[in-house]
């Protein structure tokens, strides 16, 4: 997996961006923290937060991992990949996104308390509050040491799993062969999600690179981020289904 960590010295510099976070970033260095730094509470805790948060991300790394495979995009982006006419995000180096839906802002400097943040074109959900912000605008965010600046773009899918401890099963293909390659992997899945703001509508598709469902139950909890937007119906190929709260069942048929 790969690793972003500071080159700092002191575990403050290291924190909440730092060894920790580490599984859902992109750069590494050789650098270990010393093993009295980190036993402490509050460090604890933290590195906690962020190991779960990692395994949360699972599948949506999985999902931008193919995505470069497929494409040849990264899945760390400087702004201007996506925002190619805007001169703050062309002339920004301190924020990245993940993927293409996820901003992230490191706070690199020790003691601070707050994180000037650039938001680019559209809105943007604070990931750890759910407030929904325009973009093209200068936020000043405060921070504490255990909150990195995260933000997800409105109408963008996350996919997310539960909290787990291990990482040794498939998600969207059977995890082992390379039948992928060659687009013989029958235990492939592709899932396309459409969000109609206006309408409050989501439709759910198979998706077309799929030869055929691969059998079994998906089960999808959606949280949307927006209270105010809650679908009014959801469709899957075509046909309404089933919702159990936030709990939506996709079956074989």
């Amino acid at each position: 997996n790969p690793l972003f960590r500071s080159h700092g010295r002191t575990w403050h510099l290291r924190l909440p961006w730092g060894w920790n976070t580490g599984q859902s970033g992109p750069l590494e260095t050789n650098w270990r923290p010393n093993a009295n730094e980190l036993h402490n509470a509050e460090v604890e805790s933290i590195c906690k937060k962020y190991l779960e948060l990692r395994y949360r991300l699972l599948p949506f790394n999985y999902t931008i991992a193919r995505e470069a495979r497929d494409t040849g995009l990264p899945m760390m982006r400087a702004l201007w990949l996506h925002y190619p006419n805007d001169p703050q995000a062309v002339g920004l180096g301190s924020e990245y996104l993940w993927g293409r839906d996820l901003l992230v802002a490191p706070v690199v400097e020790k003691g601070a308390n707050s994180r000037r943040v650039y938001l680019p074109e559209g809105d943007w959900f604070d990931w750890w509050t759910g407030e929904r912000l325009p973009g093209r605008q200068w936020i000043e965010r405060p921070e504490d040491l255990a909150t990195m600046p995260i933000y997800v773009r409105a109408g963008a899918f996350i996919p997310l799993d539960p909290v787990r401890q291990y990482t040794d099963q498939p998600y969207d293909d059977d995890g082992e062969s390379l039948g992928y390659l060659h687009g013989s992997d029958s235990k492939e899945t592709w899932i396309h999600f459409k969000w109609q703001d206006a309408a409050r509508k989501l439709t759910i598709e198979p998706g077309r690179q799929m030869k055929k469902w691969p059998g079994g139950t998906r089960v999808f909890d959606v949280e949307v981020a927006d209270s105010a937007a809650k679908p009014k119906h959801v469709e899957f190929h075509g046909r309404r289904i089933e919702v159990f709260t936030q709990r939506l069942r996709a079956d074989k048929d």
